[in-house]
């Protein structure tokens, strides 16, 4: 049974080893002819690039075996119930326990808060995306069961997004921006997109290719939203201590 997890692990391996060879040879290269870093510094960098190859490599076999076959029998099972409503509360949580998991998220509000000196704290950041991502989860299992079409979610929800960054601090833009790219993580999409699939299959007159996806465009504008709405507030707030 534990070999069986393994299944295909190979092809993976390979997959992991092509995504990270351009980027060791173009170290390689800036490392000879511009970088030069010390011995143990090159000692240092390559045992990172060693760690970061084997926990990709079993991460990706995880989502493989586990999140991706897990999250469509979710979607299959709550959307063939008669109360498929309960997708979009399930769908809200999911969305903030996932985005709280994704790697990439937590690398940008560290870097959010080290780049703004604290001003802009971390957690703050990290919570407001969980928000805008579960809103935005929610939005698109409402979106599976209803049959919306997704025009009527990302137009008026980029009309919104331009509109409001007029009104916050010019900082605020490209971080917002950033942080939907953010939330459309390898969690995010692997599990959440799976249930959506799955979901969709079973829901009488719900076509997976046209409402299964476009998940991932609902998710990546909600956390510019957010954020957004964040850089509002914190706007106001440096009005008024200037006042």
């Amino acid at each position: 049974m534990i070999l069986s997890l393994f299944d295909g692990f190979g092809g993976v391996i390979k997959d992991v080893a092509l995504a990270m060879a351009p980027i060791s040879i173009v170290f390689a290269f800036f490392q000879i002819f511009v970088l030069k870093f010390s011995k143990k510094k090159i000692v240092n960098i390559i045992k990172g690039m060693v760690i970061t190859f084997i926990g990709l490599s079993f991460f990706l076999q995880g989502v493989n075996v586990g999140f991706m076959p897990v999250g469509e029998l979710m979607g299959m099972a709550l959307g063939g119930s008669m109360y498929n409503w309960v997708l979009i509360p399930i769908g809200f949580l999911m969305g903030f326990a996932v985005t709280l998991a994704e790697p990439s998220v937590h690398v940008l509000v560290d870097q959010v808060e080290e780049a703004s000196g604290g001003h802009i704290n971390k957690k703050v950041m990290l919570i407001t995306v969980c928000i805008g991502v579960s809103a935005a989860v929610a939005l698109a299992m409402l979106r599976v069961i209803k049959g919306i079409s997704l025009w009527y979610i990302v137009i008026p929800g980029y009309i919104i997004a331009f509109i409001l960054a007029k009104f916050v601090p010019s900082h605020f833009v490209p971080i917002a921006f950033d942080a939907g790219s953010a939330a459309t993580g390898p969690m995010t999409v692997t599990l959440i997109l799976a249930i959506v699939m799955g979901a969709t299959k079973q829901i009488e007159g719900r076509d997976p290719f046209i409402d299964g996806f476009g998940m991932t465009t609902i998710v990546a504008l909600a956390p510019i939203l957010s954020v957004l709405i964040l850089g509002f507030l914190y706007g106001r707030k440096e009005k008024a201590d200037e006042r």
